[in-house]
């Protein structure tokens, strides 16, 4: 029987791990992963950084030396996030020289305080691409109003974008003409386009928990709809990416070489108990797509996966008739959810980068000490 992850992969779409650390990539975990369970990417996040560097001794020599040599917290992130990128590439450069279309990549954020910073962002991406300096990096951008201009600039200059917290479907429009407008200036500067990687990186259980929140006081009618508008909006996230793919603009890129920025599913991990555990994960199967899943959700997946194509145009139509519906209970449009869900993400990692900061500087103070 074929692994329920290999599987995945087979259908089309890409298992990535959503964690990373140290001692997974030393350890020679990784590379199992890789090798048995048909792990194709990783990636990560402030709030998965601080729990590795903090939640470990396994940074402690490297933040005693680059304290001791005058370096800043922020200096000494940058520096302990770049060596295990770096580590996780080169772990994952087999994937991706083998397959070619942006599996086998690592991602790497720049700090969230900068996501409504355009010109911020762009130097910390330029900086973060020539650190880590690996074919196979990418560098996360958050998906925001300013992020769309950061988004085409790097993409222009050959850096390869993984564009985070997407909620709304406007918004991954948004992002999908900003993909084609970097590959289009890079084109129209006579510099290939054919090794250019991005992902679309939309998020899902989020919504659920926003629009049960809002169901709740909608009687028979919400609790119909109870945990079925994340996925609907996923879905459209999808179909819209289909759309994509058929108009004159990709064509011509695509012409010219240029490979599809595949849809990613994020926050597919379940916080309700009283789901199924792969909810996230057997809803949104389907053909050049990438899952990036926590470790307890790609364990799960591996135990008790059933991967089959999951969106089908049936599907799709499905989507667009519940997401009509949750609008028309008049509970708040789902534009008006996943706007709070974008600021609340972008908060949430700012926290978490920030406490990050706090806590490698209390640390180097006391291993300096």
């Amino acid at each position: 029987m074929t692994h329920p992850l290999v599987q995945l992969g087979l259908l089309g779409q890409s298992p990535w791990y959503d964690f990373i650390t140290r001692d997974l990539v030393h350890s020679g975990e990784l590379a199992r992963l890789i090798r048995e369970d048909g792990l194709k990417g990783m990636t990560s996040n402030p709030t998965i950084f601080e729990k590795a560097i903090t939640g470990s001794s396994d940074y402690d020599a490297d933040i005693r030396t680059l304290a001791s040599r005058g370096a800043t917290s922020a200096e000494i992130v940058e520096s302990l996030m770049v060596a295990d990128v770096q580590a996780a590439c080169d772990v994952f450069r087999p994937v991706f020289d083998a397959i070619g279309h942006g599996d086998g990549t690592v991602s790497l954020e720049v700090a969230p305080t900068l996501a409504h910073d355009t010109e911020g962002t762009i130097v910390q991406a330029e900086r973060l691409w020539a650190r880590v300096d690996r074919p196979n990096a990418m560098i996360k951008i958050p998906g925001t109003r300013e992020g769309l201009a950061a988004i085409t600039h790097c993409l222009a200059k050959g850096i390869n974008v993984n564009v985070t917290l997407l909620f709304a479907v406007s918004r991954y429009r948004e992002v999908v003409d900003a993909f084609c407008r970097g590959l289009e200036q890079r084109a129209a500067a006579g510099l290939p386009i054919d090794a250019i990687h991005s992902v679309a990186s939309f998020f899902v259980s989020r919504v659920d928990g926003q629009a049960n929140a809002a169901l709740a006081g909608a009687g028979e009618a919400g609790a119909a709809l109870r945990n079925q508008v994340a996925i609907a909006n996923a879905v459209a996230a999808y179909a819209a990416f289909g759309e994509t793919l058929l108009t004159p603009r990709w064509q011509a890129l695509a012409a010219k070489g240029a490979k599809a920025q595949r849809t990613l599913w994020a926050s597919t991990s379940t916080k309700d108990p009283s789901l199924s555990d792969v909810l996230y994960v057997e809803a949104l199967i389907a053909p050049d797509t990438v899952n990036t899943l926590p470790p307890e959700t790609f364990r799960a997946y591996a135990d008790h996966g059933n991967p089959h194509v999951r969106i089908t145009p049936a599907a799709e139509a499905e989507a667009a008739r519940t997401l009509a519906a949750y609008d028309a209970l008049g509970v708040g449009t789902l534009a008006e959810r996943t706007a709070f869900l974008e600021a609340d993400g972008v908060a949430k990692f700012a926290e978490s980068w920030m406490q990050l900061l706090d806590r490698v500087e209390q640390k180097a103070g006391t291993l300096a000490g």
